[in-house]
């Protein structure tokens, strides 16, 4: 066999090699991606029966509106990030004071529970931003359920501003006491698994994403007696409150 000949016989059993690999791959990915839809669709299920099964009267609530658009707008992202379509926008001028309210409202009995409290620091709720409202209530949530699970047990909300911008505070008195072990089926135990506590750092990333995307800034300061999250986000036309 001539020196050339030899070199791509020789060659044969890697390219093979590399090709089922490359195939088994794409095997593999297209099998992720169909489980992926697949938990994609028994997620929606759920919310649209939760959705119909509220009255009417509830379903009016600021806090419960909240969650279901925050809710609808995870999925929607998910839906993105999974078959690749692209986003909309969703930015419009909004007032914070409705935000901070809900949000105090969808886990102040989340904090009790966690034999904590929640409560809001009433400062600069009147001003207005320009941004997701969706996005901004998931940041909030986030950085309240993190002080709840992971600092706590006494955390306060608050809103203040700076030259052109708003900034959001949340702050935790310290890890503290927590409550014994939980019951199997119980209302913390489920909150528990659903929260995915062993996976940490998710929240703030998406913080971080938030600010990000609105030219803001998230900052994060620990200390022995509790931690201070700051959410620094531009004020609407850069002016005070609205």
């Amino acid at each position: 066999m001539a020196p050339e000949l030899a070199q791509i016989a020789s060659g044969w059993p890697l390219a093979a090699s590399m090709a089922a690999a490359v195939t088994a791959r794409g095997l593999i990915a297209g099998r992720r991606r169909t489980a992926l839809n697949e938990a994609l669709h028994e997620l929606r299920r759920p919310l649209q029966a939760l959705v119909l099964a509220t009255p009417a009267t509830r379903a009016e609530s600021p806090a419960l509106a909240g969650s279901v658009r925050m809710a609808t707008a995870a999925l929607e992202r998910l839906d993105r990030e999974i078959n690749g379509r692209s986003a909309s926008a969703a930015r419009a001028p909004f007032r914070v004071g409705a935000e901070l309210d809900a949000a105090v409202e969808r886990w102040r009995d989340r904090a009790a529970l966690a034999g904590g409290s929640l409560r809001l620091r009433r400062g600069a709720e009147g001003v207005a931003i320009s941004g997701d409202r969706a996005e901004f209530a998931q940041a909030l949530d986030n950085l309240i359920i993190n002080s709840i699970e992971h600092g706590g047990p006494h955390v306060v909300l608050a809103a203040s501003l700076g030259p052109g911008v708003l900034r959001v505070l949340v702050i935790d008195s310290g890890r503290g006491s927590r409550r014994g072990s939980r019951r199997p089926g119980s209302t913390e135990s489920i909150l528990s698994r659903i929260s995915g506590r062993r996976r940490h750092g998710h929240g703030l990333r998406v913080v971080r994403r938030i600010a990000a995307a609105h030219g803001g800034d998230f900052r994060l300061r620990c200390s022995e007696t509790g931690t201070e999250a700051t959410l620094v986000l531009p004020l609407l036309g850069g002016g005070g409150p609205a």
